[in-house]
């Protein structure tokens, strides 16, 4: 079985997890402490960040808290750097979870701006953080690479561009590095759940209508961001490359693979009967 035996990846771990403010990042984090592990919770939110460690801390487990901004390649590297030396060694799991929500406004009205800084946040975050890490858990032979995507990576929702756009290429980024990591001993998991209850529609740049709707989504049909980081890490115990927490993401991920053109136009019909 190797050095590492048949031991879990999300217990013990030596964890880094960006956007561990609130939401999914934060509750990583107190998982992965109740798995025993030490975590480094970092966001670009440094009093957020350090309001997730300190609650681990009451609890009993180890966590440090460290400013990120995911879209800066050498905040990345120095968060490894910390990380590195705060563990006396190299990180086991690594969540790239930072991310922020746009939406409301069809292609070709969303500001140019508004694109940039979804794109540097949520698909440069990522990228950033598997460029940074996964040369680190390549030479240790052992270890996690959760990437946070979403349903909407294949989802394609009119309204949702450069959302759209940042989780697909967070999926293929995380499908690639599956590949390219086969054999090493680290695994690669990308998080693609639907609705979650977190602050995210009301910390991005979402239209008031979307917001509206996506607010009645959360309440009616979201899970708890805890209930999702405890499936995803079960995901990567087992191996798993996709996990996609909530049944309507599995079934929108077979109809969308299985009759790509038909789910795509009943998309586009559905908003526009749906919409107020």
């Amino acid at each position: 079985m190797g050095l590492f035996g048949s031991k879990k990846r999300s217990h013990d771990a030596a964890a880094v997890i960006t956007g561990a403010g609130s939401g999914i990042g934060a509750a990583f984090a107190k998982e992965l402490a109740r798995r025993g592990g030490r975590v480094v919770c970092s966001d670009v939110d440094e009093i957020a960040a350090k309001a997730t460690a300190n609650a681990i801390l009451e609890n009993g487990g180890d966590a440090l808290a460290l400013p990120c901004d995911v879209s800066q390649i050498d905040d990345v590297t120095a968060l490894a750097a910390e990380a590195q030396c705060w563990f006396g060694g190299p990180p086991t799991v690594v969540i790239n979870n930072a991310g922020v929500g746009a939406g409301g406004v069809p292609i070709g009205e969303m500001s140019l701006d508004d694109w940039q800084w979804v794109l540097d946040i949520n698909l440069w975050g990522p990228i950033h953080g598997c460029h940074v890490f996964a040369p680190i858990l390549r030479e240790a032979g052992y270890g996690g690479i959760i990437n946070v995507a979403s349903a909407a990576a294949f989802g394609a929702a009119p309204g949702m561009a450069a959302y759209n756009v940042s989780k697909a290429g967070t999926l293929s980024l995380s499908e690639t590095l599956a590949a390219e990591l086969s054999g090493t001993g680290v695994n690669v998991t990308v998080l693609c759940p639907t609705f979650v209850k977190t602050n995210i529609v009301d910390a991005g740049r979402i239209s008031a209508k979307s917001t509206q709707l996506a607010d009645r989504l959360m309440r009616w049909t979201g899970f708890s961001p805890q209930r999702v980081a405890r499936t995803c890490l079960d995901t990567l115990d087992r191996g798993g490359l996709y996990c996609m927490p909530q049944p309507d993401a599995r079934i929108g991920w077979g109809i969308k693979r299985f009759t790509p053109t038909v789910y795509t136009r009943a998309v586009g019909l559905t908003t526009r009967v749906t919409t107020p």
